[in-house]
């Protein structure tokens, strides 16, 4: 009888547990992945391009070499994160899709964004201070948010919610302002409440469809 039948005779589980040690291996590789990811977008949601993967490191409890093997630099780990959050804010907004008030749903999805862009921004600068270029999988993901919150618009109109001479060019258009002077303006609540309250005013039905200069001009004198 050979050497390696005896030991196999004397630890016949070997196989399952060197099997079971690979993916607990694997698992934990998940785990840190995750965890890491989590960090960096807290970390660099807050603090833009002058935060560090060494205080991702620290604060996600593995080294700096683990950072690097999960995400080979800090823009690879930077477009994994902003993708990662274009995902969740997609995913938000197809859950808003089967809203009962489509209208609220969509004025509800608008009023997030605004509030969650000075972060997304911050992750989106230390992108291109890294190097980085926003490359095919977060603008895929950016792409496919866009797609998702026209839907939206676009049930919110057919709702009557919101007026219908519209489209999602310029709607979005209003949306990238709004949020990027709420990002670098940092308008404390009172005031971004009421420039959207501006700015769905705007986007409100109207009640005639004439031209307002035009008819005042109309008048006997």
């Amino acid at each position: 009888m050979s050497i390696q039948n005896l030991a196999a005779m004397s630890n016949p589980a070997g196989g399952r547990e060197t099997g079971d040690g690979a993916r607990a291996q694997r698992a934990d590789a998940r785990a840190n992945r995750v965890r890491i990811l989590d960090v960096a977008e807290e970390v660099f949601g807050r603090g833009g391009e002058s935060a560090s993967t060494e205080e991702v490191a620290r604060l996600a409890g593995v080294g700096i070499a683990t950072v690097f093997r999960h995400f080979p630099t800090k823009a690879a780990l930077l477009e994994a994160v902003l993708v990662r959050r274009f995902d969740r804010l997609r995913e938000q907004a197809e859950g808003l899709l089967s809203a009962a008030d489509p209208g609220n749903a969509f004025v509800g999805f608008f009023r997030y964004l605004v509030a969650d862009a000075p972060a997304k921004i911050g992750i989106a600068e230390a992108l291109l201070d890294a190097g980085g270029d926003g490359g095919s999988a977060a603008f895929l993901a950016s792409t496919e948010l866009r797609r998702v919150f026209g839907a939206l618009l676009e049930r919110a109109q057919q709702a009557g919610a919101i007026r219908d001479d519209t489209e999602l060019p310029e709607v979005y258009a209003l949306l990238v302002g709004v949020s990027q002077v709420a990002a670098r303006e940092h308008l404390d609540e009172k005031v971004r409440t009421h420039v959207l309250t501006i700015v769905f005013d705007g986007l409100a039905p109207r009640a005639w469809t004439g031209d307002r200069a035009g008819d005042e001009g109309c008048g006997t004198g």
